[in-house]
C-alpha cells in the first residue's frame, strides 16, 4: 500500500472519479462533498477512505494534512472540480464575486496541499462562461501556483465510454513534466459505432429483465466479455434495476417512438405542452445548467447500435430503452456511466440518478489516472515556472463566436510569461 500514489478528492460526489483512480491503483486518502446522500454513497463504496460531508469553505487544509499525517507537496494527485457557477464579474473583481467562491476555494486547496498533479473536470460551458474569462482566470491561478497546465474538451466515447459525453478536463503538474492527454482509443464522430464495443447494446449486456419493484435481481445466466467482466456484480445480484411507472399518455408516446426518434417525431397531440416552449428557447453559451431547462427534445428513444446520449439526472424520465417500451432504469444509467453493478447508490431514487448523472465515468477517470501514473511523480526540476502548455477547445472544424473569444484569450495566455500576467493577489 505504501507504494501506491495518494489522491485527495474534492467535490467527490458519489465517487466516479475516485473509483477510476482506485481501479488504477491509487489510494484515495480523503474525499469531501456537500451532498449528504452522495457522501453516504461514497462511504458505502470506499470504506477505506476518510470521507466527510463538508462545505469546502469550512475545510482547514493545513489541519487536514496534519490529520492525514502527510506533508505539503506529498499528495500525488488532487482530483475533482468545482461546479461552474455561470456568469461572473469581469475584470479585476473576478475573485471577489461570490459566484466564484467554489473555484476560489479549489485554488486555496491547491496552494496549501501542493499536489504534484491535479485533474479538474467540468461541463463544456466552462469554456465560454463570461466570454472566456472564467476559464482564463482559472488557468492563470493554476499557473501562478507553479503548475504546467493543459486543457481540452474531452469526448468520453473516444475513450471507450458508451456515451456521448463532452466535458472539459484541465490537468496540471508542478514537477516539471511536459505532457499530452492520453491518445483516444476510438476516433469517432457521427453514427459510425455499429462495429465498435462502445454501444448501448454492449453496455447493457447480461442485465436481468427489469423488475416492476425495486428489489435485488439475480443474473439470469452466465455471461462474459469486455463489458460483462468489468461491470458484473461479484455477488451475482443487481439493485436499482426497476421500471418507473408510466401513465397512459406516457406509454402511448413511448410506444410510437422508434430508435433515434424524439418528441418532435410524435404527432402534435402527443407532444408535451412544455416541449414547444423549450423548443423555441435558445440557450446562451455559459448559462448555468440549472437554468437551461434541458434540451428541447423531451423523450428520446436511444439507438441500440450507438453510444447513449449524455446521462443526466433526467435520464430515467426522458431516455427510452432501445428495444423495450419503458425508460432506462437507474442501474442501466449507472452501466452506461461505467459503474459496476455492485456499486451501491444511497438516498432517494432522485438522489441516485442525480449522483450518477453528475459523476465522471469511472472508465474515463481510470484512463487519465493510468496516464498520469505513467508520467510519474518525481520532480524533474528544483524550480519551474507555471505555464499553459496547450489547449483544445473543440474537435469541430470551426469555432463558434464564443469559442473564438476564448481562444484569443488563451492564445495570449500561452504566449505570456508569469510575471506579465495580471493575477489576483491574496484573493484566497
Amino acid at each position: 500500500m505504501a507504494n501506491h500514489p495518494k489522491a485527495i478528492s474534492l467535490f467527490a460526489g458519489a465517487g466516479g472519479c475516485s473509483l477510476g483512480f482506485k481501479q488504477a491503483g491509487y489510494d484515495i486518502i480523503y474525499a469531501t462533498d456537500f451532498d449528504k446522500a452522495a457522501i453516504e454513497t461514497y462511504k458505502t463504496n470506499f470504506p477505506e477512505t476518510k470521507a466527510e460531508c463538508k462545505d469546502i469553505n469550512d475545510i482547514d487544509f493545513v489541519s487536514l494534512l496534519k490529520e492525514l499525517k502527510i506533508k505539503q507537496g506529498e499528495v500525488d494527485v488532487l482530483i475533482g472540480g468545482p461546479p461552474c457557477q455561470g456568469f461572473s464579474t469581469a475584470g479585476p473583481r473576478f475573485w471577489d464575486d461570490p459566484r466564484n467562491h467554489l473555484l476560489k476555494q479549489y485554488v486555496r486547496a491547491l496552494e496549501i496541499i501542493q499536489p504534484k498533479w491535479f485533474l479538474m473536470e467540468n461541463v463544456e460551458g466552462l469554456l465560454t462562461s463570461n466570454n472566456g474569462e472564467y476559464v482564463s482566470e482559472t488557468v492563470k491561478a493554476f499557473i501562478k501556483l507553479g503548475y504546467s497546465v493543459r486543457l481540452e474538451k474531452v469526448y468520453s466515447h473516444e475513450y471507450g465510454v458508451p456515451q456521448r459525453r463532452k466535458r472539459v478536463i484541465i490537468i496540471g503538474n508542478r514537477i516539471g513534466v511536459d505532457f499530452l492527454f492520453p491518445e483516444p482509443t476510438t476516433h469517432s464522430h457521427g453514427r459510425i459505432f455499429r462495429k465498435s464495443e462502445i454501444t448501448i447494446e454492449h453496455a447493457l449486456t447480461g442485465l436481468p429483465k427489469a423488475s416492476e419493484e425495486n428489489v435485488s435481481l439475480k443474473y439470469e445466466s452466465n455471461f462474459s466479455g469486455k463489458w460483462a467482466d468489468s461491470l458484473k456484480s461479484k455477488n451475482s445480484f443487481v439493485t436499482d434495476h426497476f421500471i418507473q411507472k408510466l401513465d397512459d399518455i406516457q406509454l402511448e408516446r413511448i410506444t410510437k417512438l422508434k430508435q433515434g426518434q424524439t418528441m418532435k417525431d410524435l404527432p402534435e397531440h402527443l407532444q408535451h405542452p412544455s416541449f414547444k416552449k423549450r423548443a423555441a428557447r435558445r440557450v446562451m453559451d455559459g448559462t448555468p445548467s440549472e437554468k437551461r431547462g434541458g434540451a428541447p427534445s423531451g423523450l428520446k428513444r436511444l439507438r441500440l447500435d450507438e453510444p447513449s446520449l449524455t446521462i443526466t439526472g433526467a435520464a430515467v424520465r426522458e431516455f427510452i430503452h432501445p428495444m423495450e417500451n419503458r425508460c432506462l432504469t437507474i442501474r442501466e444509467c449507472a452501466r452506461i456511466q461505467t459503474f459496476p453493478d455492485d456499486f451501491i447508490f444511497c438516498g432517494s431514487n432522485g438522489d441516485k440518478i442525480q449522483q450518477i448523472g453528475n459523476a465522471i465515468p469511472p472508465l474515463l477517470a481510470k484512463t487519465f489516472a493510468n496516464h498520469i501514473k505513467g508520467m510519474g511523480f518525481k520532480y524533474n526540476h528544483a524550480e519551474r515556472e507555471g505555464s499553459l502548455l496547450g489547449y483544445i477547445l473543440t474537435k469541430s472544424e470551426g469555432l463558434s463566436p464564443a469559442l473564438q473569444k476564448t481562444e484569443g484569450i488563451l492564445t495570449k495566455l500561452k504566449a505570456a510569461h508569469l510575471h506579465q500576467l495580471s493575477i489576483f493577489e491574496n484573493a484566497y
